[in-house]
């Protein structure tokens, strides 16, 4: 029956048309070769299954019956004499993942070289199916000759920031095998959290997987080694590969929270709870640093048969190896020039355990620094000159900087993605590395960084940037308007199958939504402003503290507070929540909506001055929009009461953020003035400057016994002029973040 499906299907491909002839056939990614035929194969409950009698064909034929039941409800019959849909092998095929489909009237076939072509065969098929529950259903005539552009089809998922459960990383991976996305990249460790299950190091989980928030919660989890191989084993039948991340010798601090004496001071720090680049790192002139992560990479590698390890490499500062003296010795012994040597040394050295295990090193362009080994594969996230630097050492090299998913719906939109070109540079005067190594390109991913992004808000910011991201990936060179034009066409028509999904997906160029906030004209509160992305997004919230759900108070476009509390909003869409509660704290005082003028003008790349009197407050986040800041810059504004006010306290809040150059005023000065010309000094402080603490929020408070009065009060505070030695670059590039000015 097979033979004679075959040549039915073969035989009537004399009367397929040009592709335009059916609109209803929009595929995602486009198949390379694609035609039209006339009519439609009528699918129903006597249609059958042929193929090949192997295990992972008889796994590719459930996965099928599986999704035309939960598509269409149709149940395929298992009976051997039913016919109608045809798997088969066929070394004509060429190329690892490609595959032919043929519809007809008669039947539908799908042929492959390998059960990789047959599987993305059947993902294509799955896109010809109506969405509508029926008895039968029409699978329109065509005739498909596919395979992809690039080998290499990522997306990163980092769960070191924030922690995501096995059922959304699974429901993950049914949408990225859809659209053909072959890797998926999971980014177990960081700073703020070591996620993975070593039995031989139970305190990576015990202590490193767990971190104490600001507010005194206790945040974290880990994924034991049951449900990793769990994970494997589920994308493995969704022809995804799963790489495991484990990051050395940066972005440790989880691990050595864990194990103080891998890192050079012996000291045990927290586990962050802020984001940046930390200089606690492994100690590279330690014997036993190497000998802990050789045996968590042998755990390692039995959980993931993936060819690849990823190891990070990336944001590693040098300087606990410097005041190292074990690791300066053996810089010495190496003869290393510098620590930048150390860093090659380091990463050759787990490239060549690696290899002895038969597997190959992937790390972020860092780990070209000091040199590296050319049979590593280099992941290039900052942009071309390290893209050449690479391609001409002979590294194969992954593109990921293009497609950071973090980055703002507005930055980083769906056309943006699909017309990049990974082959070429973003100058063409300087293509020509690109041109000649072309071959060393495997491809590229997409990484979603989790600073901002939690299980909630993570789909808003995956699709359907992923899908422009898979088009790209899979079909290469095109990216002129007509073929953009023409995937917004097809893009249209697979927003219901998402919805079906239940998936919470993003707009395509601007932000989900932006709140911000007024003072109301009498003072007497504030009103609450969403610009929406989506005309159907509703906004609850509440106001005592407790976490908003779909039965909250809601708003559309804005509401109104009238008193001074905890707010926090969600935006729901479909039924779907779309992010973690945005919380503010709206405070009253004497200084709320009155006009605030500056000698020195804020920074134009962060919020507007006037959010110092807007009640309300910023938190320990400076991308939040509720902070103004000056860079190499003072502080210097005077508040209008518009009148003379009787007040017994004035606070300012600032940021200490050492790892971004966010110091502390040198010195807080408040003033007082009845004309707003002569002014007397009401109170001076000088905070300390502590450059090794973490990120954290200092208040400058001032209270006198007796009231003041006074129409116009006046802030200064003087940036830093000088910084310690072993602060990068001293005083200059210095920011100044200040927070909400309260007079009461």
């Amino acid at each position: 029956m097979l033979k004679s499906l075959l040549a039915c299907c073969l035989g009537a491909s004399v009367l397929l048309t040009s592709f335009c002839a059916s609109a209803e056939i929009s595929i995602i990614p486009e198949p390379q070769h694609i035609e039209a035929g006339h009519g439609s194969y009528q699918l129903d409950a006597n249609t059958g299954i042929d193929a090949p009698g192997d295990a992972r064909a008889r796994e590719i034929v459930s996965f099928l019956r599986d999704a035309i039941r939960d598509q269409t409800s149709i149940r395929l019959s298992e009976s051997v004499h039913a016919h109608g849909i045809a798997l088969a092998i066929d070394p004509s095929v060429k190329g690892d993942e490609a595959y032919r489909l043929s519809v007809t009237p008669r039947g539908v076939i799908i042929q492959a070289s390998t059960d990789k072509g047959l599987f993305w065969g059947v993902q294509t098929l799955r896109q010809l199916l109506p969405l509508e529950h029926g008895a039968s259903a029409a699978i329109p005539a065509v005739q498909i000759e596919d395979a992809p552009a690039f080998a290499y089809r990522g997306f990163m998922l980092d769960v070191g920031r924030h922690f995501y459960p096995i059922s959304f990383i699974k429901k993950q991976l049914d949408l990225l095998s859809y659209y053909k996305i072959n890797i998926f990249h999971w980014h177990l460790t960081e700073d703020q959290g070591w996620r993975l299950q070593i039995n031989r190091y139970p305190k990576l989980t015990s202590v490193g997987a767990w971190r104490t928030e600001a507010d005194g919660s206790r945040y974290g989890g880990f994924y034991t080694q049951a449900e990793a191989r769990e994970v494997v084993e589920y994308a493995r039948q969704r022809n995804i590969t799963v790489i495991p991340e484990i990051e050395m010798p940066g972005h440790s601090v989880a691990a050595l929270a864990s194990y103080p004496e891998l890192s050079c001071t012996k000291q045990p720090p927290p586990v962050p709870t802020t984001w940046g680049v930390f200089k606690d790192i492994d100690c590279v002139g330690d014997k036993a640093t190497f000998t802990f992560l050789q045996n968590v990479l042998d755990e390692v590698m039995t959980l993931f048969p993936s060819p690849y390890v990823h190891i990070g490499g990336d944001e590693t500062p040098k300087d606990r190896w410097k005041d190292c003296a074990s690791c300066q010795a053996l810089m010495h012994e190496q003869g290393l020039k510098d620590e930048e040597g150390l860093q090659s040394y380091f990463i050759k050295h787990i490239q060549s355990y690696l290899a002895s295990k038969g597997k190959t090193l992937i790390g972020w362009d860092e780990i070209l620094e000091g040199g590296a080994d050319k049979n590593a594969i280099i992941e290039i996230w900052r942009g071309d000159d390290e893209a050449r630097k690479a391609l001409e050492n002979g590294n194969r090299i992954i593109i990921a900087g293009p497609f950071y998913l973090d980055a703002p719906l507005d930055k980083l939109t769906v056309q943006d993605i699909y017309r990049t070109d990974i082959t070429h540079s973003t100058s063409p005067e300087d293509d020509s590395t690109f041109i000649a190594h072309r071959a060393q390109i495997l491809g590229a991913e997409a990484p979603l960084w989790s600073e901002r992004a939690n299980p909630f808000n993570a789909e808003s910011k995956m699709y359907p940037r992923l899908l422009a991201f898979a088009e790209n990936l899979w079909r290469s060179g095109m990216h002129d308007d007509a073929a953009y034009a023409d995937f917004q066409h097809r893009l249209q028509a697979q927003y219901s199958w998402l919805d079906m999904q239940e998936v919470a997906y993003g707009p395509e160029n601007h932000p989900v939504v932006d709140y911000s906030f007024t003072v109301n004209v009498h003072r007497d509160g504030w009103q609450l402003q969403a610009k929406r992305g989506f005309d159907n997004l509703k906004n609850h919230y509440t106001m005592d503290g407790t976490e908003p759900t779909a039965q909250s108070p809601l708003f559309v476009d804005e509401a109104d507070i009238r008193q001074p509390g905890t707010l926090k909003v969600v935006p729901f869409r479909n039924g779907l929540r779309y992010d973690n509660a945005t919380n503010f704290t709206l405070t009253n005082n004497r200084a709320l909506g009155k006009p605030i003028t500056f000698a020195d003008t804020p920074s134009p790349h962060y919020a507007p001055g006037d959010v110092l009197v807007d009640g309300v407050m910023g938190s320990a986040d400076f991308h939040d929009g509720r902070w103004a800041a000056w860079n190499d810059g003072d502080v210097d504004a005077t508040i209008d009461l518009q009148q003379d006010t009787t007040f017994h306290a004035i606070s300012i809040r600032f940021l200490l953020a050492p790892d971004s150059r966010v110091l502390l005023p040198k010195r807080v000065t408040f003033f007082t003035s009845s004309d707003g010309s002569h002014w007397v000094q009401l109170y001076t402080n000088m905070p300390e400057q502590d450059l090794s603490s973490p990120a954290r929020l200092q208040q400058i408070d001032f209270r006198s016994m007796k009231p003041i009065k006074a129409r116009y009060v006046r802030v200064k505070a003087e940036r830093p002029s000088s910084a310690p030695a072993t602060f990068p670059d001293g005083a200059k590039n210095i920011w100044l973040f200040a927070d909400e000015i309260l007079i009461q």
